[in-house]
């Protein structure tokens, strides 16, 4: 698992809990009121046979009215009803990676990570040799950009190779928290399969309970919804983790361009620097008030 492995596999086995709970917990809902009226059936039964013909006939309308509710019954509701309490986690799973991923496109973005008015001013200031106004403004603002060029500005003093080694270490730093906040969806995508047999299984389990419980004929009916339960569940988990699959590529692919592209425009700009601090100590004499960019970055130290 990319980022932090330890909490991808936490929260991995923690919502597969949760999902084993919840399916447990319906499993246990359902039977018992199965049971009860599977006896409260068979006592008018055993008492007289008289009374089997209206109750097989009220049985039979009863069936007929419940047959009609169940056509009437919208989609929406029936897929929320038929898939039980999975089916609800899958949902609430399926929000939060709509969520999550609408905040990636927001925060991991070309512009976010180096945006063009800080390039700009901070060319413009090049350009005027206000070298401590360079270092004002990318110690001012918080971007991939400015964390590249600061741990390199930091290094300048000792030399350029140095600088550059300082800044493909922030950059490996970098990547691995931007790569942390997409790491949940590669959670998702292996769990919605997961959550989704689960499912299946409950309704597979569901459906042969039924069949072994029909004494005198078996309930199509209640079988059938027991099967649907299982396919539903099953079509949900698959349809969280396709995606959820998907954008992981996306992101990760996206990561690895933007710090790339990131990277080669800061390296551009430090050995921009580095050669202006060359021609600054060849200069025979500076100014009063200007400075070297090495200077600017990294003060020397005042003699004892």
């Amino acid at each position: 698992m990319i980022g932090s492995p330890d909490r991808s596999k936490r929260l991995a086995w923690m919502v597969l809990l949760l999902a084993l709970m919840a399916g447990v917990v319906e499993s246990l809902w359902m039977a018992t009121p199965a049971v009860v009226a599977q006896e409260q059936e068979a006592e008018p039964a055993a008492e007289d046979e008289p009374a089997e013909k209206p109750a097989a006939k009220k049985a039979q309308k009863g069936e007929e009215d419940e047959a009609v509710t169940h056509s009437e019954e919208n989609v929406v509701i029936w897929i929320l009803r038929i898939s039980g309490a999975i089916g609800v986690f899958i949902i609430v799973l399926s929000c939060y990676f709509i969520q999550l991923v609408s905040r990636l496109f927001i925060d991991i973005r070309p512009i976010v990570a180096m945006p063009p008015d800080l390039v700009d001013d901070l060319k413009q200031k090049m350009e005027k040799r206000d070298y401590k106004g360079v270092y004002q403004g990318i110690k001012d603002r918080d971007c991939l950009f400015s964390r590249y060029t600061s741990s390199g500005l930091a290094e300048l003093s000792a030399g350029l190779a140095e600088a550059r080694d300082a800044m493909e270490r922030t950059a490996e730093v970098q990547v691995v928290e931007m790569e942390k906040k997409i790491s949940m969806l590669a959670v998702l995508g292996s769990l919605g399969p997961m959550i989704g047999l689960l499912g299946t299984l409950k309704g597979m389990i569901a459906s042969f309970m039924v069949i072994a419980r029909s004494d005198a004929g078996i309930k199509a009916n209640e079988v059938a919804e027991a099967i649907s339960e299982a396919l539903v569940v099953t079509f949900m988990g698959v349809a969280l983790s396709v995606p959820a699959i998907f954008f992981f590529a996306v992101f990760k692919n996206r990561v690895a361009q933007i710090s790339s592209n990131t990277m080669y425009t800061a390296d551009e700009f430090i050995r921009k620097l580095a050669n202006a601090a060359k021609a600054a100590a060849k200069a025979p004499a500076a100014p009063s008030g200007a400075t070297s960019p090495a200077s600017a970055a990294a003060p020397a130290p005042k003699p004892a």
